[in-house]
């Protein structure tokens, strides 16, 4: 296949969980020939869905790890990942947006914009990528794709634009009007397959007509050329198209599709719709770190050409049947069997051994990869977020941005074979997924697992057992609690021990105080020599040394302010070890005075569910400590936004299900931290000093 990068498309389908994005996937698939039969994501035949190779994800319905696949439509090239929905799988979806050019952000028909679609609108908005929606389950009972449009206006802030209107609804759904091209098409034959083209309806004429003037003045505003025709009345599919794709790309609108992926209608139009409007790779703005001679860093702009040298992004790993699978965007340059790479991290040089193109869990070899290209290696060891080049180009691609884990359990094999085992699933499943922590208790030894939710960790625990056979035993979950200081405090410190010969002597003078929104900053105000220049850095490093673990409860401590003013120091006594010593007897004596507080995280719920269970709702909210944020009511639904801590939210599936007869569904995730209730505190500070005496 020969490759012309303007025929490239670069796409994630994301969305809230079980908005169909997967069955869409599947029906991609399906009309671009790459597979031959149709399988659902709970499928009766036990097939399942393509891209949901993983049992686990067959078994639960949902989709865990973003899955890659390519295809071609209409002569174009179009990479595509599936990303989860899920916000504890937040990661896939981050690094998925970090290399896509364009994205397809499917609502659903009934609900519209839900909690997952304002999460995963605003990772879109991280990355700058252009979007269209797509409005799918319009086959559902309450569908409303007009509604579901002026909601993506309302509350995610879009200049939505409707490419279409639905010719019927719920069970009457036929096909689609075109609104650029002023034409019916119906979707016939037993999978959709049998695209037909046919006039307007009648009784669809004036709607259609009506829609045609607010898309053609929507688009207008992007396009001169497009005004003027409109008043002469010489306008053309072309320039329509024109006027769509350069709002699109510039994220000034988003083009609005409609259909139903399970009813098999609507999917190609949409294919349209991302080869007319979503960009190619030239057309997306990439920038990278260029390393300065004096190692500072500059951003630069990194032009999708084949011609210069290579510059290439691992977007994500994976462990395969043959070692590691490397996930690449190849941004510059090009990448071929047999060549030289260069890891930017630490300058090692890795052989192409094996390049692939991915089909989900399948892959086809191929020769080389141009820019613009998304495939994958074998056997080169990294990290995701690792950028390569020739070498000669001294630049890194800017990160992935990896939220913090809230959440932890404590995990033990009672099988000491196993041990082995289990070392290597925690060392496989911390390089693969960076929200996934490993650590171990310092005082017990055990082993810790962190990561964004109860969700995310069980299915880790889940893969332990399957994938390593490795029985493991799980302590409840644990909160990530932090510590901070709330009050000024000033320290003067000093170190001195004399054990024969030349001995310790250190003095450090300053304060301590809050930082907002910040985790640690030292500030060197020394003046005059008091404190020798070679002996600043081991003051930071000693304060830096008891952020790990806090006076109160043993966490990581974070927004602390030191301010060094003052000091002493001995011709012969002082040194390194002196003044890290002054310092961290200064921060154990200072501590305590600046009124130090426990903080806990802060999750942002949203609950959905029948009108009638409000009430209900907003009980077992107010029941864990939690703070309505607000709530809305439409079509029969409410909406119920809150703030509610973590350590309450533990088992509450169970009771919202409970308590709306299992008809109400929520999703969450973390916010903020705030200072935890004084009673929270001292039971956190009491279990704590309990446990410390059970140890000695």
């Amino acid at each position: 296949m020969s490759f012309d990068i303007n025929t490239v498309r670069n796409i994630g389908i994301s969305a809230h969980i079980d908005s169909g994005k997967t069955t869409l996937t599947e029906r991609i698939l399906f009309y671009t020939n790459r597979i031959h039969a149709i399988h659902e994501v709970r499928g009766k035949d036990g097939v399942g869905a393509t891209m949901d190779s993983m049992e686990l994800e067959r078994e639960r319905g949902i989709t865990i790890q973003s899955a890659a696949t390519y295809t071609e439509w209409d002569g174009h090239h179009v990479n595509i990942i599936d990303t989860p929905g899920h916000v504890d799988f937040t990661i896939e979806v981050e690094r998925a947006l970090r290399v896509l050019d364009g994205a397809i952000l499917v609502l659903c028909g009934v609900a519209g914009v839900q909690s997952q679609s304002l999460t995963v609108d605003r990772q879109m908005r991280r990355y700058n990528v252009p979007r269209v929606a797509f409005v799918n389950k319009l086959d559902r009972q309450g569908a409303n794709p007009f509604r579901v449009s002026n909601q993506l206006r309302d509350k995610l802030k879009h200049n939505s634009v409707m490419m279409q209107i639905p010719i019927g609804t719920e069970d009457n759904l036929q096909g689609v009007v075109d609104l650029v091209e002023m034409r019916a098409i119906y979707f016939d034959g037993d999978n959709g397959e049998k695209i037909r083209i046919e006039e307007i309806p009648a009784e669809l004429e004036e709607q259609a007509q009506e829609y045609r003037e607010i898309l053609l003045d929507a688009a207008s505003m992007f396009s001169d050329e497009l005004m003027e025709a409109m008043l002469e009345e010489t306008v053309t599919v072309e320039m329509i198209k024109k006027a769509v794709r350069d709002a699109t790309i510039s994220r000034q609108m988003t083009p609005v599709f409609m259909g139903s992926a399970y009813k098999n209608k609507g999917v190609q139009a949409l294919l349209d719709g991302v080869v007319d409007y979503l960009p190619n790779p030239t057309e997306v703005e990439n920038t990278g770190l260029k390393i300065e001679d004096d190692d500072s860093e500059t951003e630069v702009v990194i032009p999708s050409d084949a011609t210069k040298p290579f510059i290439g992004l691992a977007f994500k790993l994976e462990e395969g049947r043959y070692g590691q699978l490397t996930y690449i965007r190849v941004y510059q340059g090009t990448l071929e069997k047999g060549m030289f790479i260069y890891n930017a991290r630490d300058q090692k040089k890795v052989k192409v051994g094996r390049l692939v193109r991915m089909h989900s869990d399948e892959m086809e070899d191929i020769e080389r990869a141009e820019a613009g290209d998304i495939v994958a290696l074998f056997g080169v060891d990294c990290h995701s977020g690792d950028t390569f080049t020739d070498g000669e180009t001294a630049l890194t691609m800017t990160s992935i941005f990896v939220p913090d884990p809230v959440i932890s359990y404590t995990i033990n094999t009672k099988d000491s074979k196993a041990t082995q085992n289990l070392s290597k699933a925690l060392q496989r499943f911390s390089k693969e997924d960076p929200t996934f922590r490993v650590s171990s208790d310092p005082e017990t030894g055990e082993t810790i697992i962190a990561g964004m939710g109860e969700l995310h960790l069980d299915v880790y625990i889940e893969r332990m057992r399957r994938e390593y056979k490795v029985p493991i035993e799980v302590s409840p979950p644990r909160v990530a609690y932090r510590e901070t200081i709330t009050a000024r405090a000033e320290f003067t410190y000093t170190h001195k021990k004399q054990t024969g010969g030349s001995g310790q002597f250190g003095k450090v003078a300053g304060v301590m105080e809050p930082l907002e929104d910040g985790h640690y900053e030292f500030v060197d105000s020394i003046k005059g020599g008091v404190i020798p220049r070679e002996y600043i850095p081991s003051c930071d490093k000693g304060f830096q040394s008891q952020l790990e673990k806090g006076r109160l409860i043993g966490v990581p401590v974070t927004g602390v302010r030191i301010e060094i003013n003052d000091g002493g120091f001995h011709a012969v006594d002082s040194s390194d070890i002196a003044f890290q010593e002054a310092a961290r007897g200064a921060w154990r004596e200072t501590y305590g005075k600046a009124k130090p507080v426990i903080l806990e995280p802060i999750m942002r719920v949203d609950i959905e569910g029948p009108v009638e269970f409000h009430g209900n709702i907003v009980g077992t909210i107010m029941q864990r400590r939690g703070i309505i944020v607000g709530s809305s009511e439409d079509d029969g639904f409410t909406r119920v936004e809150c703030a509610v801590p973590l350590a309450e939210m533990f088992g509450y599936s169970t009771a919202l299900r409970s308590a709306t007869q299992g008809k109400a569904e929520f999703a969450m995730e973390f916010e903020k931290y705030e200072p935890a209730p004084k009673q929270v505190q001292d039971d956190l500070i009491a279990k704590f000093e309990e446990e410390k005496k059970a140890a000695r």
